[in-house]
Formats: C-alpha cells, sequence, structure tokens
C-alpha cells in the first residue's frame, strides 16, 4: 500500500472519528431538551480532584426546576455573565473582540467574553483548560445549544450546573453551602454574590470578604434591574 493511500484512508478514519463524536455530543443536546443532566464533564473532573485527596469526597449538587430558583439570582447571573443573553443566539461578538483585545496585550488567555450559552457548553462537555482549541470545541456546542433549546431551558441547565465553590454546583447547593438557605429564597444582596463569584469560585470559597468580590457584588446588584430574564 502506497503512501499516500495510507495517509488518505488515516485522513478519512479521523474525519469518520470527529463526525461521530459530534453526533454524540448533538444527542446529549437533544436528549437534554427534556431530561436533566445528572452531571457534567467538568462536574466529573472536579470530583476526581478531590477524590485525589479524600476518596470518600462528593460533590454537593441537587437540581431544582426553574421555578424553584429565584428570580434575583436569574437577574445577577445576567446582569454579571452576559447582559446580552435574550438577545444573541449563543456568542456575544463585542465581548469576544474586548476579551481578544485583552488576551492580545496580556500574551495569554485570561478573558473570555463567554457568554452564558457559552460556559455552558465548556462546562457540560469540555475541560477546565483554557486554549483556543478549546474555545472552537466550545463555539461547536453552543451553536447545537441554540439551534435545540430555548433560552429558558439553557438558562435552568446553567443554573443547575456551574461551579460555584470547591465541589459546590447548581444554584441549590450554593444557596445553602454559603447562606443556609434555598435556592428559591435568595435575597438580591445573596444573588449579587453568588453571580459575582461566577468567575473564580473555589478562590472565594476560601476568600468569602476579597475586597474585589464586594466591589463586583455591589456592581452586579445595582445592573440587576435592568436584567432581562427567560
Amino acid at each position: 500500500m502506497s503512501i499516500a493511500r495510507l495517509f488518505g484512508r488515516l485522513l478519512l478514519a479521523l474525519v469518520l472519528l470527529f463526525v461521530c463524536y459530534q453526533l454524540w455530543i448533538f444527542a446529549h443536546v437533544w436528549w437534554w431538551r427534556d431530561h436533566n443532566p445528572s452531571e457534567t464533564a467538568f462536574m466529573d473532573q472536579q470530583r476526581d480532584v478531590l477524590q485525589e485527596k479524600d476518596p470518600d469526597a462528593e460533590l454537593k449538587h441537587q437540581w431544582v426546576p426553574y421555578a424553584r430558583i429565584s428570580p434575583n439570582l436569574k437577574r445577577a447571573l445576567v446582569a454579571g455573565e452576559d447582559a446580552k443573553f435574550l438577545e444573541h443566539e449563543g456568542f456575544d461578538w463585542e465581548g469576544m473582540q474586548v476579551a481578544w483585545e485583552k488576551n492580545q496585550k496580556k500574551g495569554r488567555i485570561s478573558a473570555g467574553g463567554s457568554t452564558i450559552s457559552q460556559q455552558l457548553a465548556k462546562n457540560l462537555f469540555l475541560s477546565g483548560r483554557r486554549s483556543y482549541l478549546r474555545k472552537v470545541e466550545e463555539a461547536g456546542i453552543t451553536l447545537m445549544l441554540e439551534a435545540s433549546m430555548d433560552k429558558r431551558r439553557i438558562f435552568e441547565i446553567y443554573l443547575n450546573v456551574i461551579e460555584w465553590g470547591n465541589g459546590v454546583f447548581g444554584a441549590e447547593a450554593a444557596a445553602r453551602h454559603y447562606f443556609r438557605t434555598s435556592a428559591a429564597n435568595l435575597t438580591p444582596a445573596q444573588a449579587a454574590k453568588l453571580a459575582a463569584m461566577v468567575p473564580n469560585p473555589r478562590y472565594y470559597d476560601r476568600n468569602r470578604n476579597a475586597r474585589g468580590l464586594l466591589r463586583k457584588t455591589a456592581i452586579i446588584q445595582r445592573r440587576m434591574a435592568y436584567a432581562d430574564i427567560p
């Protein structure tokens, strides 16, 4: 067999593998339109990290329906993470341009400009590492989410699976972990603080009164009244 033919077969095999992987992802996305994911790739990864130190460690996570999550938290997350959530189709191009310029200045990926849909795509299927290849994968999954689900369902899953501390995932676990209350009963101030923690939850779990966290909490709380939610 010639080298050219061998290379062609290898390339075809890689293309077929890629297509099968995308179909596998899309099948999950379609299933989650009306079924709740029990866990995500990111949750599984963090459990492994915790169990390296404590084999009995488990995640704090409890799914709650969209209606049982305080509107305060919904508004806080939109205000803090994705003000154009109801307007865009998965990508905030202006925010991505700002993030690109910041990364170019720093010479590394420090800002992502990710929407709520992009964050959900990453959490459901990808690792926590930052790279341009991962951003490409994230973009493809984001398109699948936006094509298959309405904004309310995307937001409901997001609220239930995002990381909020060391082993803490989802709004219900976060509300109980930090405030000893349910996600349904979060006050505006509590919701704003939880939203402010999203970019670096494990750090803020250990530093709950960090000056930057308190400053961002105040900013988010002021913006909440103008946030549109599904």
